[in-house]
């Protein structure tokens, strides 16, 4: 079994910034791609961006130039660093791995989910 454990949201006003971590435990082979997707209230889960296991990345238009995605394998470590927040970034945010569990088997974990409030 895996675990991620998310971290780091908060309030804030809008224009601050907030780093949120999340940390992969448990029965790891490897860590291939990870992640954050958020929930804002009344709202579908959306992706919000990704990095793989070399430290490619892909970012959504609404955060790019504001948000920045990095991974330190070391640490099984995931972390989203966000800028110049704005009031519709509240969401509740959380991470997510595909982690190779096994020696032909793979799956994706979620963590619980870190609130941030992007206050105006």
């Amino acid at each position: 079994q895996v675990q991620l454990v998310a971290s780091g949201g908060g309030l804030v006003q809008a224009g601050g910034s907030l780093r949120l971590s999340c940390v992969a435990s448990g029965r790891i082979f490897s860590l291939n791609t990870m992640g954050w997707h958020r929930q804002a209230p009344g709202k579908q889960r959306e992706l919000v961006a990704t990095i793989t296991s070399t430290g490619s990345t892909n970012i959504v238009d609404s955060v790019k130039g504001r948000f920045t995605i990095s991974r330190d394998n070391a640490k099984n470590t995931v972390y989203l660093q966000m800028n110049s927040l704005k009031p519709e970034d509240t969401a509740v945010y959380y991470c997510y791995a595909n982690v190779r569990d096994g020696y032909f088997h793979s799956s994706d974990y979620w963590g619980q989910g870190t609130q941030v409030t992007v206050s105006s």
